[in-house]
């Protein structure tokens, strides 16, 4: 991206479950810069959610290093490391029995930031977010829709005022029209709020319009790294495979259109 230095780097990263057995993350080099937006995709087992949770130490490395701003993350506190960091997971991971503004605001009051300046902070995410304040700050989870639960788990994320965040999966689980527009509300607030992105997905088409480069992961491998203009020129064969789906389904759609009178 440029000649400054990376904010999150791994180093010939390793990670192994079941014994040494299965090699979830093998001997990954991957510099991500401030203010990038990468996506990680491949198929289930391809290692990308365990190159994830590596970033935030849920889970340690076996071998190679992880720095964040150039510090080691392995001398890091892992709790006050999370607290750093913002994390959207799939489902919106929201308490049940909390209130959304309750939800918002647990990690700057984890953090110990006064009430007033908490309940300021949960208004201002909504608003960030195009919750309505009145309607949705004292309900809860059960009571939203789907995209809603999905723009708290944002909101959250962005509640202590992390440089990143970690996406798992965020808009899996959403019809179409309500993904499409929840990923272009996400990367404008990525853009005004200048974070650092690393989101997680098994869509291609998603991952080349959200991001700025894709990190194509294969069997605990990083098989491929660039932006779509680079992955398109790429001779491996699984990253052909990949980029296949979007442009089949755009050739369709263009056949469809043009069957029916449209331009």
């Amino acid at each position: 991206m440029s000649d400054t230095p990376p904010l999150i780097a791994f180093s010939h990263v390793a990670k192994s479950f079941d014994g040494g057995r299965v090699k979830a993350v093998d001997d990954v080099t991957l510099d991500i810069a401030a203010g990038e937006f990468l996506a990680v995709v491949g198929g289930s087992g391809s290692g990308k959610t365990t190159l994830l949770r590596l970033a935030n130490r849920l889970i340690n490395p076996d071998a190679g290093t992880i720095t964040i701003a150039g510090e080691d993350i392995a001398r890091v506190d892992p709790i006050l490391l999370r607290r750093r960091m913002g994390y959207v997971f799939q489902s919106g991971g929201l308490f049940p029995h909390m209130s959304i503004a309750a939800n918002i605001g647990i990690t700057p009051r984890l953090l110990g930031t006064p009430k007033p300046e908490i309940a300021a902070r949960v208004d201002d995410l909504l608003d960030l977010v195009q919750l309505d304040r009145v309607q949705h700050r004292d309900r809860f989870p059960h009571e939203l829709s789907g995209g809603q639960r999905q723009r708290v788990g944002v909101a959250r994320a962005l509640a202590a005022k992390p440089h990143i965040v970690l996406m798992d999966e965020p808009f899996g689980a959403l019809d179409p029209v309500t993904r499409d527009a929840l990923g272009a509300d996400y990367r404008a607030l990525h853009a005004r709020l200048g974070l650092t992105t690393v989101m997680i997905t098994h869509d291609m088409t998603e991952a080349l319009l959200l991001a700025d480069r894709v990190a194509v992961m294969r069997e605990g491998r990083l098989a491929a790294l660039g932006t779509a203009a680079e992955l398109s020129r790429s001779d491996d064969p699984y990253v052909g495979e990949l980029l296949g789906t979007p442009r089949r389904q755009a050739e369709r759609l263009h056949a469809a259109l043009s069957r029916n009178g449209t331009p």
